[in-house]
Parts: structure tokens; C-alpha cells; sequence
């Protein structure tokens, strides 16, 4: 069983790719020279120009935020200032539990489109249904919205009512559903029984993912004999990051010892190095590995940690290349300020920034025909401002990060069961993975 050991490195789900971050009380910091204060007076001297010249009032604090954005940008894409509703989002995202109604929705012809109602919320009851469009809320047009606009609007205090309008194929008119808000715990960790293989999907390092991780892994053993389990596919596909103490969790859950991850600073004092304890949920099965284009900052530090010490056989596409760590800093009442402040560094002492995770078995997954040409590879070393990688080179990180809907046309997925059911057989896959891990 994994000891459990209580960490401040936690991390942020923003954008395309999560934060691997510390969260700190404040530190105190240097005081700048005289010639930086005399700068500052500057800004002082136009921001007062502004304030009382400008054509139209402006909003003051929108000034200042924006100052302090932009500041921030200069450093790197991953530094920025978060207001206090932003802050009080990213605690919200992390710990995987908000105020809403459970259901998965995407954009769709500018319509709110449901793509399936979580089990047993709130959505699943009031008979909202896989495929329904929602065209209103609360009585205002969704088109015009982005889909984290009308996200955000379907959510809020428990226990509250919402109205959704609903289109319905078949249906002769809308129909008007109305739903009250409950606590909405989202499951970190997706699992099923392909055969005799355990299937285990992580879509995001909240703190609830390890806890979700034990508990897929016992349900398999019990659907499965032990004899008759080939082993397991650990997906991280898509799964763009999150709390950096969960990528150490799970990483444990498969390893017996060895480091799992360290971070390192501008000072070498402030290194910290994270070690695997004894015990391995899975039993010393083989695991597989999937990632792609969209796994990001926790999830490679999870892929990198069981590549380097050879306790799983990585498949797919090269990651997105994240390996910088951010330190959140309070800033009471007025949000929090994000500043990136370290690196972190595989088993081996590898930065995978700018660079990401290179797979043992290079499997790519062929885009539908609709799709071709409009899936825009990215990975951090696209990103403009993103600090140079130690190994970065012209190749760059990432690639297309794209799971097709259906089992049967995932094609890294069908790879890597053939590889655990001996149907198919390559030098990177070991026979015995508890011989390859102790070399």
C-alpha cells in the first residue's frame, strides 16, 4: 500500500496545460536598486495620466490587473496573476468537486451539445439526455458564448434552480427542464475490462485521483482472475496535468522504489527529490503507457517516472514538453499570483521541457478525414515567451493530440492490448517488467 505523505506541491488545470505548482505563505524577496524605484515611478506618473485624461473613465482595477499581466507575460506563458475569482476557480478545478448539474457537454453549430449526463447528478434525473442540444439558459441564448462561458453559467450555488432549454431530435418543440444544483464530483480516474487487460484512463490530477486510481485497480482484480490478467493500459492521453503530489501518488501506486520526480530552482538548496515506496497496486503486471500531443506537465511527470525506471512500456506520440514548475503566492482578498520558479527532472535527471516525453513505441493514430488538415499540432516549445528547454532542439515537444470516440479505432490502444496479450511483440516491451525494473 502507498504511503501517503502530506505535500505542498500542488498544481493549477488552466488552458491547454496544468500548472505543476507550490503553493507558498510568501517569501521575502530582495529589495530592487534605486534605478529599478525610479522606474516605477513611471508607471505611477502614467497610470495617473490615464486615470484622468483618458477619453472615458477607465476601470482602474482592470488597469492595474492588466499591468501585472503583462509584467508577467514577459517572464514566461505559465507566470500570470489570477484575480480572486480566478484563485477561487483554480481551487475548485483541483479539487474535482463543484456546484452543477453533471453532465459533459461540448460546442456544437454554436449550441451547448450533451455529450452524455454523469450517473446519478442532477442532469441524469431531470432526463437530460446524450445528443440533446441546449439552446438557453435561463432564458438566454447560448449562441454568442464560448463553451466555458455557458459552463460557467450552468454551475453555481447548491441546491440552487436552473432552467435549460432543450433541443431534442424527434421532438416537435423545445423542451424546458428545469434542474437544481447539487455537488458534483467528478471522477478523475475512468476504468473498464477490455478481456483479460485493465484499462485505466486518467483525465486529470485532482485530489481525488489517486484515491480513484486504488479503487479501479481493486474492481478490475475482482472482474478479472489474477492469472487471467495480461496486465494494464495506463491512458494519459489528453490529460493535460494538474496536482504535482497526485502525479507523485500514482506514480508510487506502480513502483516498488526509486525517485519519481525532483524539482530544481535557481538554488541548488532548494532541490527536492520525491521517492517511491514500497508497494505496487498492480501486482508487478505489465503496464502500457499511452500518451499523445495533449498529455501535459503531471502526466509526464508520471510517463517519465515509469519509463525511467523501466516499470512500464511507454506508447504513442511525444508529449507536450511542460516541465516547469510555478509557485502560487496568496495575495489575500486581491487573488494570487502564479510565478513559475523551478524545473522539474525525470528519474534519470532528464528536463523534459520544450522537449516532452519520447515513447519507447512511436504509435501514431490517423486522424478522421474530416479532421485532416485542422488539428494544429502544439506543444510547449510553440509557445511564445516558454523558457528553452536544456535538450530542446529544432523537433520541438508535442504532436497531434487527438482519441478517436470509438475502442475499435484507437489505434494506440489496439497496439498496446496486442503487446500485453503476446499478439504482438517489440524490444521496448519486456517480458518480465519486474527483470527490466531492477536493471
Amino acid at each position: 500500500m502507498i504511503r501517503r505523505v502530506s505535500l505542498l506541491l500542488v498544481g493549477a488545470l488552466m488552458g491547454a496545460t496544468a500548472m505543476s505548482v507550490i503553493y507558498s505563505a510568501g517569501v521575502p524577496a530582495q529589495a530592487a536598486g534605486n534605478s529599478t524605484y525610479r522606474e516605477l515611478s513611471i508607471f505611477g506618473d502614467v497610470f495617473e495620466r490615464i486615470r484622468a485624461q483618458y477619453v472615458t473613465p477607465p476601470d482602474e482595477n482592470k488597469l492595474v490587473e492588466s499591468a501585472i499581466n503583462g509584467m508577467l507575460t514577459s517572464l514566461d506563458p505559465h507566470s500570470v496573476y489570477m484575480n480572486a475569482k480566478d484563485a477561487a476557480d483554480m481551487q475548485t478545478q483541483t479539487r474535482g468537486e463543484f456546484g452543477g448539474i453533471g453532465i459533459e457537454v461540448t460546442m456544437e453549430e454554436e449550441l451547448v451539445k450533451v455529450i452524455t449526463p454523469i450517473d446519478d447528478t442532477p442532469g441524469s434525473k431531470a432526463g437530460i439526455l446524450a445528443g440533446d442540444f441546449i439552446s438557453e439558459i435561463n432564458g438566454e441564448s447560448v449562441r454568442g458564448l464560448k463553451l466555458e462561458e455557458a459552463v460557467e453559467k450552468m454551475r453555481g450555488a447548491v441546491n440552487t434552480p436552473i432552467k435549460l432549454t432543450i433541443l431534442r431530435e424527434g421532438a416537435d418543440k423545445p423542451l424546458d427542464i428545469t434542474v437544481t444544483r447539487e455537488i458534483i464530483a467528478i471522477r478523475a480516474v475512468k476504468s473498464r475490462v477490455e478481456g483479460d487487460v485493465g484499462y485505466l484512463r486518467v483525465i486529470s490530477f485532482t485530489e481525488k485521483t489517486y484515491d480513484d486510481l486504488e479503487a479501479a485497480i481493486e474492481k478490475i482484480k475482482k472482474e478479472v482472475p489474477e492469472d487471467k490478467l495480461k496486465g494494464y493500459v495506463l491512458d494519459l492521453r489528453l490529460n493535460p496535468g494538474g496536482l504535482l503530489d497526485q502525479a507523485i501518488y500514482v506514480s508510487d501506486a506502480f513502483l516498488e522504489r526509486g525517485e519519481v520526480v525532483s524539482t530544481r530552482s535557481r538554488d541548488p538548496q532548494d532541490t527536492r527529490r520525491f521517492n517511491a515506496t514500497a508497494g505496487d497496486l498492480a501486482d508487478g503486471k505489465p503496464v502500457v503507457v499511452l500518451i499523445n500531443g495533449g498529455s501535459a506537465s503531471a502526466s509526464e511527470i508520471v510517463a517519465g517516472a515509469l519509463q525511467d525506471l523501466k516499470r512500464a512500456t511507454v506508447l504513442g506520440t511525444r508529449s507536450f514538453g511542460k516541465g516547469s514548475v510555478q509557485t502560487i503566492i496568496p495575495m489575500g482578498d486581491k487573488g494570487a499570483l502564479r510565478l513559475t520558479t523551478a524545473l522539474y527532472y525525470t528519474p534519470s535527471g532528464s528536463s523534459i521541457q520544450g522537449t516532452g516525453i519520447e515513447p519507447d513505441i512511436k504509435v501514431e493514430q490517423p486522424l478522421p478525414e474530416e479532421l485532416q488538415g485542422k488539428v494544429r499540432t502544439e506543444g510547449e516549445s510553440s509557445l511564445p515567451g516558454h523558457i528553452k528547454g536544456q535538450n530542446e532542439n529544432e523537433e520541438g515537444s508535442g504532436s497531434v493530440a487527438y482519441v478517436p470516440p470509438e475502442a475499435k479505432d484507437d489505434v494506440q490502444l489496439n497496439h498496446a492490448l496486442d503487446l500485453l496479450r503476446g499478439v504482438k511483440t517489440d524490444p521496448a516491451f519486456p517480458a518480465d517488467p519486474q527483470k527490466a525494473a531492477l536493471q
